[in-house]
């Protein structure tokens, strides 16, 4: 039976991580009056103990981990422990790795979404290919007038401000969309993000950044094209923030951007934006809308197609772009932008000899 206590305790605290995710997902209303607020709380209280470091200090213990766990192989083979009992309390140590990150963190996935907390009407809205293409062609737009304002050298590659400058600028549009626009989901920690180490580990795979809950470290691969890192930057403090799900990041950091006063944060928001609903156009094309691709191709500027193939050289075949951020940005442009637009048009241009705008009563020939 002693053989076998590794796995028991390993199966106990897997169950607890399943009954925890369960129960979150079967009551996501309850969860999201209370968890999200507690765990950004810890998140925050992590992210100023983590700071205190430049480096990361995840990947720290990572190698610490993996250093004990080869010298217990070592010392198994020294002193003859059961391969079968040690194997179990290494599989014990991974499972209350993986429930304390649930428990501090990974329950967000269940709680409500950023579309609720923005109060977006038209959430569910199942917009068309023309709805698409509107948004497309706007977005493409903004990012062809903003790539003609930010810096650049000899070659047309973007020339930005160091990395720990565009850490504090990152922070302003998050303050904007708390205290301007109060949104409360984002009053989360705009502590500095820091630089993964092992950078061409994470190029490989087309990795811009990555959140760990358990030390409260958001981090970017410093490899990251540069166009696109203030993008990179405030999805990874939005992850930080509680905002768990890929979508919902990946919005809030177009938000984020798009609230920024700084130029390379706003064309960075419509770079991205453009490139997410170009990629959802791309795949509903079919002969007639292969020439709305190519119409927007050839709406490109000089300098948009320079940054969008350097975005293309990095990321290569490994990326695919989420087609649900895409549903977010369309429905953002008809809300933000359409909808405005033909409530304007809509109001009736003012004529004094019309009794459904003003009181005739009195005047004569009336």
């Amino acid at each position: 039976m002693k053989y076998w206590r590794g796995y028991l305790v390993a199966a106990i605290i897997a169950a607890c991580s399943w009954g925890l995710s369960a129960f979150a997902k079967a009551h996501s209303q309850l969860v999201d009056m209370v968890y999200p607020y507690v765990t950004r709380m810890i998140q925050n209280y992590l992210a100023q103990w983590s700071a205190g470091v430049s480096f990361c200090v995840w990947q720290v213990l990572l190698l610490v981990l993996i250093v004990l766990g080869l010298a217990s192989v070592v010392l198994m083979i020294l002193f003859k422990w059961n391969p079968i009992q040690w194997a179990g309390w290494v599989l014990a140590v991974v499972c209350t790795i993986s429930f304390v990150s649930t428990g501090i963190y990974g329950l967000n996935e269940h709680s409500g979404t950023l579309v609720t907390d923005l109060r977006l009407e038209n959430a569910e809205y199942k917009y068309t290919v023309s709805e698409l293409e509107a948004a497309t062609i706007f977005y493409r737009d903004k990012a062809n007038e903003l790539a003609g304002q930010v810096t650049r050298d000899e070659n047309g590659d973007v020339v930005y401000p160091e990395f720990a400058q565009l850490n504090e600028l990152a922070a302003g549009g998050f303050k904007t969309l708390t205290y301007e626009q109060y949104h409360a989901v984002f009053a989360g920690s705009t502590l500095p993000v820091k630089e993964l180490d092992w950078s061409r580990r994470y190029t490989a795979k087309g990795v811009t950044g990555v959140f760990v809950p358990l030390t409260g470290e958001a981090a970017v691969n410093p490899k990251t094209p540069t166009v696109i890192m203030p993008y990179a930057i405030c999805r990874e403090m939005a992850r930080r923030m509680c905002i768990a799900s890929d979508r919902d990041a990946n919005f809030a950091a177009y938000l984020a951007c798009d609230a920024n006063s700084s130029v390379e944060f706003r064309y960075a928001a419509y770079l991205m934006a453009y490139r997410y609903c170009y990629a959802a156009l791309e795949e509903a094309a079919d002969t007639v809308q292969q020439f709305s691709l190519e119409k927007l191709q050839s709406g490109q500027n000089a300098n948009l197609q320079h940054d969008l193939d350097v975005c293309s050289k990095f990321f290569g075949r490994k990326e695919k772009l989420d087609e649900s951020v895409c549903d977010l940005l369309v429905i953002w442009h008809i809300e933000e932008y359409v909808l405005p637009l033909q409530q304007e048009e809509e109001v009736a241009p003012f004529d004094p000899l019309d009794e459904s705008q003003v009181d005739l009563t009195g005047l004569v020939g009336a």
